[in-house]
């Protein structure tokens, strides 16, 4: 009664450096578009400062087009309609890391914007009554409390951006999902191909969410 289940696990486990290969696929992705979504999201957190109401008005556009469409449908334009626009193959794995950039960069304006609301006011007008620069205001009073307030939200994002990589699937990237979906098709075992894929990536998360609680404390302790 126990052989043929315990044999579907076998056959699986015995695929596991595949599993592994696709697993650090989904890592490396998520990593490129989490910078690409730090640099992109911070850039148009700095251009809504601007007086230009062009520049505002187009940072506000693509943040509300990128937020108000399916993260799916922007995979699928960048691999297929931008290549066409452009005029130059975008393989497929360069493609998807700019898609989970763009799509993070948005959220990750709308966490800088947040962090820079919960700021009070009156910390500016400390910072410079005491005579400090605006840089050393920046960096010396503004910047380490905005970190504080940001920390938990990017933690969020980039958890958000690992589990969204399985949509990377559907444009032929071998990451973690569809090396699951790769090893069901020459087993013909759906389950034990799931379940170790979804033991990788809570595996995955699981430490990241524990590294972020420790540099959470740590953020508390260097608190003024």
């Amino acid at each position: 009664m126990l052989q043929a289940p315990l044999s579907d696990f076998t056959d699986t486990l015995a695929q596991l450096d595949q599993f592994l290969a696709g697993a650090l696929v989904t890592q490396v992705e998520s990593m490129l578009g989490a910078l690409l979504g730090l640099t992109l999201g911070f850039g148009l957190f700095l251009l809504h400062g601007v007086r230009s109401t062009a520049v505002r008005w187009f940072v506000q556009t693509y943040v509300s087009l990128i937020r108000g469409t399916p993260l799916l449908v922007q995979i699928l334009f960048v691999y297929y309609a931008v290549p066409g626009l452009i005029g130059l193959d975008v393989p497929a794995f360069v493609a998807g890391a700019l898609a989970l950039g763009a799509n993070s960069g948005a959220f990750v304006s709308e966490i800088f914007r947040a962090g820079m609301a919960a700021i009070p006011r009156g910390q500016f007008e400390a910072a410079y009554a005491v005579g400090l620069r605006r840089f050393d205001a920046w960096r010396s009073v503004i910047a380490p409390q905005l970190l504080r307030m940001i920390l938990p939200p990017m933690v969020n994002e980039l958890t958000t951006l690992v589990k969204a990589s399985a949509l990377l699937s559907v444009i032929t990237v071998v990451e973690l999902t569809r090396t699951a979906q790769n090893v069901m098709n020459t087993t013909y075992r759906p389950l034990p191909a799931l379940l170790l894929a979804a033991v990788l990536y809570f595996s995955a998360l699981f430490m990241l969410s524990r590294g972020a609680s420790v540099l959470e404390r740590r953020a508390s302790r260097t608190r003024p």
